[in-house]
């Protein structure tokens, strides 16, 4: 390999803030900190807002904005004979 033309591909830590879940994988994100693992390896560390362990989709308490008390049917029928002859 040609020395000086590739990322930094190394271990990384990623941590969802929400609640602290942790883990490793190898990645190219540019990190300012460092985190001190469990097994005492230090790694770079990556923050992200969310992950499968906290988004509503993957955690399964997401609502269906559908099943919300018919606001959908409800906002279909008042406004959507106005947008539908709008066009005409």
């Amino acid at each position: 390999m040609k020395e000086g033309i590739h990322p930094n591909y190394r271990e990384v830590c990623f941590m969802d803030m929400s609640n602290n879940f942790k883990f490793v994988t190898r990645s190219c994100a540019n990190t300012k900190e460092m985190i001190t693992m469990e097994d005492g390896r230090e790694l770079p560390l990556y923050k992200l807002d969310t992950t499968s362990e906290s988004h509503p989709f993957y955690t399964g308490t997401q609502k269906s904005v559908d099943n919300m008390g018919g606001r959908v049917e409800r906002f279909r029928n008042r406004f959507g004979k106005t947008a539908a002859t709008a066009a005409k």
